[in-house]
């Protein structure tokens, strides 16, 4: 069983920056694609970024594409997502999730991974 850890989230002006950490334990985290998702309140949870076992390949979300930045660190079992130019409106829980294959599928959405951390709040004022 892969147990996986957010840290990294807080209150954050618009137009600032926050970089999230995922800790992973358990597992083999360097076989797994790994993913942020995030949840409003009222919301569904929705995809912002994935990335292959390896971190030579990454997706995100439109609404993120060109601001955040997911990494991963296989020696250290920690995936990362760096935020910034960040807006009101990526305030959320935001979710790391492990995916029991090497390579994310574009069109998954959460039930497309397998194990999930509890959370990290990420909040933006205006």
């Amino acid at each position: 069983q892969v147990q996986l850890v957010e840290s990294g989230g807080g209150l954050v002006q618009a137009g600032g920056s926050l970089r999230l950490s995922c800790a992973a334990s358990g597992g083999t985290f360097s076989a797994y694609a790994m993913g942020w998702f995030r949840q409003a309140p009222g919301k569904e949870r929705e995809f912002v970024a994935a990335i292959d076992w390896s971190g030579g390949s990454t997706y995100y979300a439109d609404s993120v594409k060109g601001r955040f930045t997911i990494s991963r660190d296989n020696a250290k079992n920690t995936v990362y997502l760096q935020m910034n130019s960040l807006k009101p409106e990526d305030t959320a829980v935001y979710y790391c999730a492990a995916r029991r294959a090497p390579y994310y599928r574009a069109s998954d959405g959460p039930v497309g991974y397998d194990y999930w951390g509890q959370g990290t709040q990420v909040t933006v004022s205006s």
